[in-house]
C-alpha cells in the first residue's frame, strides 16, 4: 500500500477494506482473518451499509469458514431495505462454489425476509438450504425433504424439474415410499407437459440459465421407474410391470443426437434389469441365473443386485450360498468401499450396503452360520449409527435379541459398545 493509504487508515481518515486489512494482517504475522471480528463493528456498522465493503468481506468470511463473522453482517443488512437481492446473488455464487454452509447462512435470512410472500426467490432459498442440508444424518435428511416439499410448486417450471428429482430421491434413500410414489407421479406430470410443449419451448429453455439438467422425457421416464420400484416395495407386482414398460420403450422421443441416444440405451438397461428383479421378488427363482448374468458384468449393479437376491432369498427361502460365494470378494471389497465413493452417491452407497448388511444377517442367522450372521448383523447396527437410521437400529436389536444366545462373547462385547452409542445419541 502506498503511504498516503497507509496515513489515512492510521489517522482514522478513512476505513479499512478487507483486501487491506488482509495485507496488514499478514505484515503483522497473524493468520488472514484474525481481526475479523474487530473489522465489523469498527469498519461495518454503518447507518447506511456499504455494500462494495461488505461483499468482499462476506466472500473473505466463506472462504475461511468465519460463518460467525457472516451471520453478523447478515443481521445488520436484513434491517435494511434492498439488501435480499444482492444477499440472495451472494448466496447463489457461494453455492455454486461449495461454500454450502456460507451460503445457507445468506438463504436462511433471505427467506426470512420474503416469508410471508409466495415468491420464487423464497421458493428457490428454500430449495437451496433443501440441498445443502443433505448429509449422513437421514433423520435431518427427511426434516429437510419435509420442509422444502411445500415449496417445490412455487419453482419455476424448469428449476422444479431438478428439485422434484432431487426431492424424490431423498424420499427413495429413506425408503418413504408414499412420499416417493406422490412426487414421482407429480415429476412424470411435469416433464410431460415440458416435452409436449415442443420446440418452442426447447429454444426458451436454451436460453434459460436456469434450465433442467437433463432432457424433459428422462425426468418422465425416471418418474416410472420410481413408481416401479414402490409397486415393487410394496409387492404389487403386475402394477410395477407395467410401469417398467412404460420406461423401457423411449421410441416416442424423436431427438437423435448422442445424449438422448445414450439416455434411451440407459432406461432401456435398466428395464431389462428391473424385469429380471421383478419377476425375481413375484417368485419366479427360475429368473435368477438370468439375472446374474445381466449384473455379473457390471460393477455398479453387483450391491443392488446382490441386495435384492438376498432379500427375495428371504422371502421364499432360497438358498442362494453358491451366488455369495461366486460375489465374496466383490462383497468384501464393497465394504472396504464405502468411504470411497462421491459425496452424492454415497447417500445411495451406504444406505444400500446397510440394507445389504441386514438382509445378510437374516440369511446367515436363519442357517445358523452365526459367525457370519452376527458379523454382518453388527455392521448393520453399526452403520445405522453413524447414519442415525432408526428402523434400522430397531430392526438389528430385533433381531440380535431373537438370536442372543446363539452370540459369542465378542460379539455381545460389541453389540453392547454399540447400544451405548446409540443411547447417547439419543440423549
Amino acid at each position: 500500500m502506498n503511504p498516503g493509504t497507509v496515513s489515512g487508515l492510521v489517522n482514522g481518515n478513512r476505513k479499512f477494506s478487507v483486501y487491506q486489512l488482509d495485507r496488514i494482517t499478514e505484515a503483522m504475522g497473524h493468520p488472514v482473518g484474525y481481526y475479523y471480528e474487530r473489522y465489523i463493528p469498527e469498519c461495518l456498522a454503518d447507518a447506511s451499509p456499504n455494500w462494495r465493503r461488505m461483499s468482499p468481506f462476506l466472500e473473505s468470511c466463506a472462504k475461511l469458514n468465519k460463518l460467525d463473522c457472516i451471520q453478523q453482517v447478515v443481521d445488520m443488512l436484513l434491517d435494511k431495505l434492498g439488501y435480499a437481492t444482492p444477499l440472495f446473488e451472494l448466496a447463489e455464487q457461494f453455492f455454486e462454489d461449495g461454500l454450502y454452509e456460507a451460503a445457507a447462512i445468506l438463504y436462511e435470512n433471505v427467506a426470512l425476509s420474503e416469508n410471508k410472500q409466495h415468491s420464487e426467490r423464497l421458493a428457490l432459498c428454500q430449495y437451496r438450504l433443501f440441498q445443502s442440508r443433505q448429509g449422513d444424518d437421514q433423520e435431518k435428511n427427511y426434516e429437510a425433504a419435509v420442509q422444502f416439499e411445500t415449496y417445490v410448486n412455487r419453482l419455476d417450471v424448469i428449476v422444479q424439474l431438478d428439485a422434484l428429482k432431487d426431492l424424490v430421491n431423498t424420499y427413495r434413500k429413506l425408503r418413504k415410499w408414499d412420499k416417493v410414489n406422490k412426487f414421482a407421479k407429480i415429476l412424470g406430470d411435469r416433464a410431460e407437459i415440458q416435452y409436449k410443449l415442443g420446440s418452442q419451448q426447447h429454444k426458451k429453455e436454451k436460453e434459460n440459465p436456469q434450465n433442467p439438467i437433463y432432457s424433459p422425457f428422462v425426468y418422465w421416464a425416471f418418474s416410472y421407474l420410481l413408481q416401479a420400484e414402490v409397486c415393487d416395495a410394496k409387492k404389487d407386482y403386475e402394477t410395477g410391470f407395467k410401469h417398467i414398460q412404460k420406461y423401457a420403450d423411449l421410441n416416442w422421443v424423436k431427438e437423435e443426437d448422442e445424449t438422448t441416444l445414450k439416455w434411451k440405451h440407459q432406461f432401456k438397461e435398466w428395464a431389462e434389469a428391473n424385469t429380471y428383479l421383478n419377476k425375481l421378488m413375484s417368485g419366479e427363482v427360475s429368473v435368477l441365473p438370468d439375472y446374474i448374468a445381466y449384473f455379473s458384468s457390471k460393477k455398479d449393479e453387483i450391491l443392488p443386485a446382490l441386495d435384492n437376491i438376498v432379500e427375495a432369498a428371504n422371502r421364499y427361502n432360497i438358498n442362494v450360498d453358491d451366488v455369495l460365494q461366486q460375489f465374496e470378494a466383490e462383497i468384501l471389497s464393497l465394504m472396504e468401499e464405502q468411504e470411497n465413493v462421491g459425496v452424492y452417491n454415497q447417500q445411495f452407497f451406504v444406505e444400500r450396503f446397510t440394507h445389504f448388511s441386514k438382509e445378510l444377517a437374516v440369511y446367515y442367522l436363519h442357517k445358523g452360520m452365526f459367525s457370519e450372521g452376527f458379523r454382518f448383523l453388527l455392521s448393520c447396527l453399526e452403520k445405522s449409527t453413524a447414519i442415525n437410521n432408526k428402523s434400522y437400529i430397531l430392526e438389528c436389536v430385533r433381531l440380535f435379541e431373537s438370536f442372543r444366545e446363539n452370540a459369542s462373547s465378542d460379539a455381545n462385547a460389541v453389540y453392547r459398545n454399540l447400544i451405548s452409542e446409540v443411547d447417547v445419541y439419543e440423549e
